[in-house]
């Protein structure tokens, strides 16, 4: 469904950019542009290609360029990947006109450029004056620290599913199944498979996509997503506010979370009010902290201060970046960060940020050479019938070399 066509017989150009937010969503964007995190049932990009119409490109950093490649012509509608559309917004930003834009003060959300603008802007130049215009109180729903992802999820499910559901027919839901709240808040993909099992949508919506299955004894609560071909298994326990992306495998306790694609949770342990990016696993009975003894703010590891330094929440868990994993029983701090391709193990607390590429824990670290990072990253994939293209490969390089200072 479609709410908005630009006003305009010229073809165009959806672009998403990575603004300065991007350094402070590390180590999620490492491996992805702004655009492309999940944040409810779709990622940002989606949320606007479904609102416009229109397919949308990256204008991201040089190393990510080949496998998020930009697309652009002669009439183009450049949009901050870090936000995210309501319908206000979507309205104002279709009915720009060329060399005009919405700021946030100092920060740009959109504008419509021509092509040579655009070009200019591909190569960091400067591409004459726009026509800037402050939005002002507009509502505004930006992800700018990795504990927006999960602290926007539980509004964004909502909102996704209401913009999803419509024209589409849901299966019915198994007699051996049991629902607790409205049947309009339950989408079901024709082809799921549901063994016994509990779904409360008194609380908000749920959305289970297709290919997806459901094992017996399992509980879930919205709003929640359950992603394409993703398993929940027996018994877990899955609270509201959270999105598991496609091919998932969760188990165990999970509440407001954010698991992107390939991620594997599938045993007993608790996560929660945390994000995970691609091809993370959890091994069995690993608990994470969202909660401090004395109930206070949480800091966190910021890349951009170089500092663990205040998030603003009471609530905040795990951050972890693509292909990392935790061994059996681990334990992790409130507010831990893990980089990208990191193998977490050992006893006691490891501290609280884990640079990338790093293998260890509490007791000390040693760096996970690269080649044989990737050898394992490729075998991860392999097994769910993926391959490791050359483009994604010189995407963990760079990862290991832009992260060279933080292992020491």
């Amino acid at each position: 469904m479609y709410l908005y066509r630009p006003e305009t017989t010229i073809v165009t150009h959806l672009i998403l950019f990575d603004s300065e937010m991007r350094n402070h969503l590390l180590p999620l964007t490492f491996t992805r542009p702004l655009g492309d995190l999940r944040v409810g049932i779709m990622t940002i990009r989606e949320k606007w290609e479904e609102r416009l119409g229109l397919p949308a490109s990256f204008l991201t950093q040089d190393y990510l360029s080949e496998s998020y490649p930009i697309e652009y012509g002669e009439r183009n509608l450049v949009i901050n990947g870090s936000v995210l559309p309501t319908d206000l917004l979507t309205a104002m930003l279709v009915r720009l006109q060329p060399g005009t834009a919405y700021l946030k003060g100092d920060e740009l959300i959109g504008a419509c450029l021509d092509k040579k603008a655009v070009e200019s802007l591909i190569k960091d130049e400067d591409f004459g004056e726009l026509q800037g215009y402050e939005i002002g109180d507009t509502e505004l729903l930006q992800v700018k620290r990795p504990g927006d992802i999960f602290g926007l999820n539980d509004q964004a499910l909502r909102e996704d599913f209401s913009l999803l559901r419509p024209g589409r027919t849901s299966a019915q839901l198994p007699e051996h199944c049991q629902l607790v709240g409205p049947e309009d808040q339950l989408f079901i993909a024709p082809d799921a498979e549901l063994e016994p099992c509990i779904i409360n949508t008194a609380s908000g919506p749920v959305y289970i996509s297709k290919g997806a299955k459901i094992l017996a004894g399992a509980m879930l609560r919205g709003p929640l997503y359950l992603g394409k071909d993703s398993v929940v298994k027996m018994g877990a326990k899955i609270y509201g506010g959270t999105s598991i992306g496609p091919s998932c495998k969760v188990g165990g306790e999970i509440n407001n979370a954010v698991l992107y694609a390939n991620c594997n949770k599938g045993h007993d342990g608790y996560l929660g009010n945390s994000v995970l990016g691609e091809w993370c696993n959890l091994g069995a009975d690993t608990n994470v902290s969202n909660l401090k003894n004395d109930y206070g703010e949480v800091r966190s590891w910021s890349y951009v201060d170089q500092r663990f330094t205040p998030t603003g929440r009471q609530f905040h868990g795990l951050i972890m970046g693509d292909h990392s994993k935790t061994a059996i029983n681990c334990m992790l701090n409130t507010g831990t960060v893990v980089g990208v391709s990191a193998n977490v193990f050992g006893d006691g607390f490891p501290r609280p940020f884990i640079p990338s590429f790093s293998w260890g824990g509490a007791s000390g670290k040693t760096t996970y050479k690269l080649d044989k990072a990737l050898a394992t990253a490729e075998r991860v994939m392999q097994r769910r019938g993926q391959e490791i293209s050359p483009a994604y490969a010189h995407i963990l390089k760079e990862v290991f070399q832009l992260t060279e200072e933080y292992r020491g």
